[in-house]
Parts: structure tokens; sequence; C-alpha cells
């Protein structure tokens, strides 16, 4: 493939300033400006009133995000073979819409099904996206992709959304960066290692996986050297904290990418270690926390449905309406949207402003009725895309994970963020996920 000469990027940008010997107070990030704070504040009261006064159901407009792209590479990227990535381009050739590491894109797949996935490529490339995927035997979307996706299709592409992003100001913050990948779970990193090398940034990388063959990009990574270290569970044995994080300091920023387990190992790594950053993406949905028992209705005298403190309000609607329509389950890319018509909503999810909340809208997938209420819900907006001539947009089997909220096969993955010494999971920026 051709590509145009090489963009210069803000890490790149960074990296040349220091090597002039630009003092670091030139370039670290800028305090708000106190008069853009006064003027948010005069502003935000007006947008709400605005919101308000939208008709009920009206989405206010936006900029299309929505293109169709043409598959112009795939190549397998994993020994066994069952790790596929796909490059797209733009039909014409036109620049595409830039990313930073951490990205994802809605990739609409020829059957309608919704899935998203972590792009992987160069965020200096501005004419290609790249993702990749693993093949689930069991995957709607990942086999999909694998068996009927070939070079010169069209997909309707959406985004790119960021819901893990990679937050670089320069070497001079004296940040260390440890990023941890668990198979699939290398696709959004791997633009995080592009980026924090061309900034001079201090980081390290231990790549996990169940046997060698397995694991994707190998290849890729050779040309960092010592800087990544793959560990494999049939050589290696199952990695503890102080494989995946050897020293704790306040300097330190951990990103990591990888199944529920490998998540769980770093969480309890660093929960007690104050001033360190963790930055995550999940494969599956993070579990209920603080859940409570409630009830919702299917519109004004509709069927009253009982969602119990350990399920979620999508799974219970779901299984009643397998018509509705979902996909991350991780609160960030708002397909489960509906609206409430009475009843107060424990929101948690961290996408809806408060001009949406306040107008009724709610997401299935994270949030549940505040305690003692009963959600009501507008019937046509569950079931809103009942007719839609794609079909439903599926979920992912467990297990699936894409590139992208999902990583590398196909469910969405969950992104969260702790800083500080008290350790939890949000529900996201997080940023997953997801722009």
């Amino acid at each position: 493939m051709s590509r145009a000469p090489e963009l210069q990027t803000i890490e790149g940008r960074i990296a040349e300033i220091r090597s002039r010997g630009v003092p670091p107070a030139f370039w670290a990030p800028l305090r708000h400006d106190p008069l853009l704070r006064v003027a948010d504040k005069l502003i935000a009261p007006g947008a709400r009133v605005l919101a308000w006064m939208s008709p009920p159901g009206k989405a206010a407009p936006g900029i299309a995000r929505t293109t169709h792209l043409v598959l112009v590479d795939r190549e397998v990227v994993a020994a066994d073979a069952d790790v596929v990535s796909f490059v797209f381009a733009h039909p014409r050739g036109a620049v595409l819409r830039p990313w930073r590491p951490g990205a994802h894109l809605d990739v609409v797949l020829p059957s309608g099904l919704l899935r998203q996935y972590s792009l992987c490529g160069d965020p200096d490339d501005p004419f290609h996206y790249r993702i990749a995927v693993r093949r689930i035997p069991d995957g709607d979307g990942s086999v999909e992709l694998h068996d009927r996706l070939r070079i010169g299709d069209r997909v309707e592409i959406r985004g790119p959304r960021n819901a893990f992003p990679l937050t670089l100001t320069g070497p001079g913050d004296g940040r260390r960066l440890r990023f941890i990948a668990g198979g699939i779970g290398i696709t959004p990193i791997l633009g995080m290692l592009r980026a924090a090398d061309r900034a001079g940034m201090d980081w390290s990388l231990v790549y996990t996986g169940r046997h060698r063959d397995s694991v994707p990009f190998l290849d890729e990574l050779t040309r960092y050297g010592s800087r990544v270290r793959v560990r494999t569970d049939d050589v290696d044995g199952l990695p503890t904290g102080a494989d995946l994080v050897p020293t704790l300091d306040p300097e330190l920023a951990v990103y990591v990418c990888g199944p529920p387990a490998l998540l769980d190992v770093v969480g309890a790594r660093v929960i007690d270690a104050p001033g360190v950053e963790l930055h995550l993406e999940r494969f599956s949905p993070p579990p209920i926390q603080d859940g409570r028992p409630f009830s919702i209705q299917l519109g004004r005298g509709g069927p009253i449905l009982d969602v119990p403190a350990d399920r979620t309000a999508l799974a219970v609607v779901a299984q009643a309406r397998p018509s509705v329509s979902y996909s991350c389950r991780q609160g960030f890319c708002t397909t489960c949207k509906v609206r409430v018509l009475s009843g107060t909503v424990d929101h948690r999810d961290t996408v809806l402003n408060d001009a949406q909340r306040a107008q009724g809208d709610m997401l299935l997938c994270v949030s549940r009725a505040a305690p003692g209420q009963r959600l009501v819900l507008d019937l046509n907006s569950v079931t809103a895309q009942q007719d839609s001539p794609r079909g439903r947009w599926g979920l992912a089997r467990p297990g699936e994970r894409g590139t992208g909220r999902g990583v590398g096969g196909d469910a969405a993955a969950g992104r969260g963020r702790r800083t500080g010494p008290a350790w939890a999971i949000p529900h996201r920026r997080r940023p997953p996920g997801s722009e």
C-alpha cells in the first residue's frame, strides 16, 4: 500500500522541542483560562434550557461520523492463524478521520451485526485504519469477518472514538509507563507503544498469552528490543502481580488490556500503591457493584420485569424482548439508550450529559433504578431497532473480542481508570471506550 509523507504528531512535536533544549515549562500542560471557565458557567445553563425545549425523542444535530470504507488488505498475524488484521481505506483514497492511541471503531458488518474493534495501526497514517480480530468458533462477528470479508468489500464504519486514551504530557513529566497486554489485548496497546516511543518516554511492555503461537504481532514488536517481554503460560506459568508490575512508585502509570483474570491480578498489585495510575480496558462487562433489585415496566401499562441485584436491566429486557439493540455492555456506545417515562435513574455511565439525563435518557447496560423506584421505559425506544433492515445489532458472545472496545474478539471492551491509593474500576474513563 502506498502512503503519504509522514505527518508530525503531537508526540513527535514534543520530542522535537525537547531536542532543541526548550525548557519543559514551555510545552507542559497549560492551566485553564479563567475567562473560559466563566464563559462555560454562563453558556452551560443556556444549553440545558435549549435541550429542555427540544421536542421529545429528537436528538440534537451532531457531526456525521459514519462512512463506508473498503477492505484493502488482510493478513494473518498469529502463528496459529486465529488472528487476522484488516486494513480499511476510503474508496477514493481520501484522508480518514484522525485518531489517537487507544481509539476504536464501530464496524457494521454486512449481516447487520455491530462490533467494536480497537485501532492497532499507525496513528500517523492518515489513509488507513487497521483492526485485528481473533476468530472465536461460536462468535458471529469474528466468524463473519474471517470467513466472509474479502479485499474489495465495503463496510460501514463509525468513529473513531476513544474510551481508553493514552495521556502524554511529554518526557519532562517524569512518569514511567508500564503497558500490560493479554493476548488480543495487544491491539489498543500497539498505538500507545509507537506514541510513547516517539515521545521519548520511559516505557516497557509485558505481553502474556497461553502459548507463543497464539500471541499476535510478535514480529512487529521485535523493533522495540528489550523494552518488550513476552511470557506465556505454558512456559512461564500464570503471571503474578509482581511479574506484571515489578516496581511500584508514584511516578508509575499502568495501561492494561486483557481478560478479567489479568485485570484482577494487576488491580490487586496496585490497590495500595499511592499515586500509581491504572488505566484499563476490559474484554467483558465490569461486575455490578452495589447492585440492588428493582423493577422496570415496558411502557405504561406494559409488563413489569424484576431486575435482580446481580443482573443488568439490559439482560432482563433482552430476555423479554430479544429485538432490543445493544453492543458494548460497558456504558459507552449508547446503542442501548432508552427513554424513561417515570422513575428516578441511578446513572452509572459517563457518557450522557446532564441535559440528556434530565430529558429521561438512560443506558440499560449499566444504569439502574434509584432505591425504591420503578422505572417505566418508553416501549418504542426500547424496540427502536426491531424493524431495522439490518436486523438486530447483536451482542457478542462471552469471550469474543474486537479491536476497539472489543479488542480482538467481538465483545466491546470496558475501560476504567484509577488514580490515587483507593482502587476501583469505574464503568468508563476512562476512554473504550468511547470519544
